[in-house]
């Protein structure tokens, strides 16, 4: 059974999601909270496996709560809430910890999926959020000090590039004439080089080092 933290300043949304969450057989809210401290305190407490996130909340939002819940030691999975196309704050999330994006107006079994992927430990990088992850990037005047990619053997770069621009393993191994099983080992790779918690992470390295370009 996963258990699940939902935090957002709206009842309404809290209750449409609770109603989805319970309904399915190997989900269930322990917990609810309507602000970033408060969601700090319970996921504390409660000790869920995921916690699904909003943005925008007054006061703690949900960047500095999800700083905050991560930085614990066995802290759970981050889910956050938003409304993709008008979140200026997806960077900052990503930053602090969060491993995946559930937008608001996703269907039903992709809510679901969603909290299942991430729950297992794995980020959620769909295409369809990559591409805006991408364009977000290109908004952003390059770090004053790029990350360093020291260690990194050219196909890791390779690779790591096409993480950047999105691509699964499949894709990956298509492209690059491997195996997907072998594509799968690359990635391993580059988690430990880079110390990196999952592939959202990779995603940001790939692009705070330049490897992926800026339009």
């Amino acid at each position: 059974m996963i258990r699940v933290l939902l935090v957002d300043d709206q009842p309404l949304v809290r209750a449409s999601l609770d109603m989805i969450i319970t309904d399915a057989p190997d989900l269930t809210v322990v917990g609810e909270a309507g602000t970033g401290a408060e969601a700090v305190r319970l996921a504390a407490e409660l000790r869920p496996d995921i916690v699904v996130m909003d943005i925008r909340m007054p006061g703690m939002d949900g960047i500095e709560a999800t700083r905050h819940i991560t930085g614990r030691a066995d802290a759970p999975q981050v889910l956050v809430l938003t409304t993709f196309d008008q979140d200026e704050h997806v960077y900052g999330a990503l930053q602090a910890g969060a491993s995946g994006f559930l937008v608001k107006d996703m269907e039903l079994d992709d809510i679901l999926a969603a909290v299942r992927v991430v729950a297992a430990g794995n980020a959620l990088i769909a295409p369809t959020v990559t591409r805006r992850l991408i364009a977000h990037f290109a908004r952003r005047p390059a770090p004053a000090a790029p990350a360093t990619l020291d260690g990194l053997t050219t196909r890791e770069r390779e690779i790591l590039t096409l993480v950047g621009l999105g691509r699964s393993n499949t894709e990956i191994a298509t492209e690059l004439h491997l195996t997907t099983a072998t594509a799968k080992t690359y990635i391993s790779r580059l988690l430990t080089k880079l110390d990196a918690r999952d592939r959202v992470q990779l995603v940001i390295t790939a692009y705070e080092s330049g490897l992926v370009g800026r339009s």
